[in-house]
């Protein structure tokens, strides 16, 4: 489930009531931990728990209807129903909550046990184990928190980090999960190339293994989007530690670099293109701002999309956009080949031609 927003919400009403700053997202993704009561005791150790719960739960109840579910979560739901896993959710969510949330989400259908209310999972996650007579070896815990992988290693268990959460990627690599994926979707892919093997599954992640098969390099387009005001495109993702870049992707089998550059733009802002120039190709090899160890080709490019106004569409790979200047665009916490590309474009001086 989506409820950064709602827990958002609630948390800002907290600590307002409670005499202290609200917070952005990108400080309360920065600053969230569990157990939450941590998070409490830095910021508000003046207030009693009991008052702080009763502030959050009378507020996070009122923006309960902004929680929906993650892209990609009822096809893994129905995917793991469907191969007979068996599974399990452990979690901080009020009872009350995941009750509400159940009722218009259902999402509690594909679950053979909720554990609800739990504050420390740590102090939880081996009951779960005994009680289910559940695997060591043959046990995933998935979680968007430094938290989850901490209590998948207090279980023994193995672990994934998904990136459409609260922690950042930065964040999540440093607790050390064995496997780390952008989002449900692609969990569901990883499993399926290694025949459910979660052993297998999890090492192409981990640092300094040693390959088992020949890999080859990834060739990727990208392209700085030029509006009728001189002005480009720039989208935060999470996959690029929350830095911002520019859209673009993969290019498959059998297509040319600019019909993946169209196709990847489409998919990812919904804008048609034109008047597309080559301007360089980078090399991407182990790039710690990526979230998974990686080596890309980078083919990029400029090009125009129409109107004064062109209407953006984000897919759910980016979190945010914005149509500036390049000089403006330059002072953004950019990832390195997006700042590459960028200074290549402005000595070239090809925003000074007609695009």
């Amino acid at each position: 489930m989506d409820d950064l927003p709602a827990v958002l919400q609630a948390s800002n009403f907290v600590l307002t009531r409670a005499g202290k700053p609200e917070m952005s997202l990108e400080q309360f993704r920065a600053e969230f931990s569990l157990p939450f009561t941590k998070f409490y005791d830095r910021h508000t150790p003046h207030i009693p728990m009991p008052q702080l719960e009763d502030w959050f739960h009378s507020s996070f109840r009122q923006a309960q209807a902004s929680v929906v579910e993650l892209p990609h979560a009822r096809k893994f739901l129905e995917f793991c129903r469907k191969k007979k896993l068996r599974m399990f959710l452990l979690s901080t969510v009020h009872a009350d909550h995941f009750a509400v949330q159940g009722r218009v989400i259902h999402f509690h259908a594909f679950l053979e046990k909720a554990y609800t209310d739990v504050w420390d999972k740590r102090k939880k996650i081996h009951d779960i184990l005994a009680e289910n007579n559940l695997k060591l070896d043959e046990t995933l815990f998935i979680g968007d928190m430094e938290h989850d992988i901490e209590t998948a290693r207090h279980g023994g268990i193995h672990s994934c980090a998904v990136l459409t959460g609260y922690n950042t990627l930065e964040q999540l690599r440093a607790a050390g999960p064995d496997l780390i994926v952008e989002h449900l979707g692609e969990l569901r892919r990883v499993l399926q190339q290694n025949d459910f093997n979660i052993g297998r599954a999890v090492l192409p992640r981990r640092q300094n293994q040693k390959e088992t098969h020949q890999q080859v390099p990834i060739s990727t387009v990208g392209a700085l989007i030029f509006n009728s005001k001189g002005e480009v495109l720039m989208i935060r993702t999470h996959k690029w530690s929350n830095k911002w870049g520019i859209p673009g992707g993969k290019i498959k089998w059998g297509e040319t670099s600019e019909a993946a550059l169209r196709r990847e733009i489409i998919e990812e802002t919904g804008l048609k293109i034109s008047g597309i120039k080559f301007v360089l190709v980078q090399d991407c090899i182990h790039s710690k701002e990526f979230y998974h160890d990686a080596h890309f080709v980078l083919l990029n490019y400029t090009c125009r999309t129409a109107g004064k106004n062109p209407r953006v569409k984000l897919n759910d790979e980016g979190q945010e956009f914005r149509w500036l200047t390049l000089a403006e665009a330059k002072k953004l916490k950019l990832n390195k080949p997006t700042k590459i590309l960028i200074e290549a474009v402005l000595k070239s001086k090809i925003v000074n031609r007609k695009l």
